[in-house]
């Protein structure tokens, strides 16, 4: 079964730029759909980004044309590019992937947006 782990949150200023990784082993990547949700504090956690097998994107009204989310199959990677921040976007951030309805999360990672 795959395995993620990510990386790469921490503090930001406000209008400042992240990018965060999830780094994918123990399955075959090419083959999944690939996905970033976040939870804040007192908060459900929801969908950020999703990257399907065949690379359409798909972006929560919230962080269109800010984020952008990617993936290289070869070095078996997700990434998050996180532009123009904002406090609201404070969370923690999990990788997701997805195939014929199995699903498996990683460990998460926490971003901050502060002044």
């Amino acid at each position: 079964q795959v395995q993620l782990v990510e990386s790469g949150g921490g503090l930001v200023q406000p209008g400042g730029s992240l990018r965060l990784s999830c780094a994918a082993s123990g399955s075959i990547f090419s083959l999944y759909n690939m996905g970033w949700y976040r939870q804040a504090p007192g908060k459900q956690r929801e969908l950020v980004a999703i990257i399907t097998s065949g690379s359409t994107t798909t972006y929560a009204d919230s962080v269109k044309g800010r984020f952008t989310i990617s993936r290289d199959n070869a070095k078996n990677t997700v990434y998050l590019q996180m532009n123009n921040m904002k406090p609201e976007d404070t969370a923690v951030y999990y990788c997701n992937a997805e195939r014929f309805s199995f699903q498996r999360w990683g460990q998460g990672t926490q971003v901050t947006v502060s002044s």
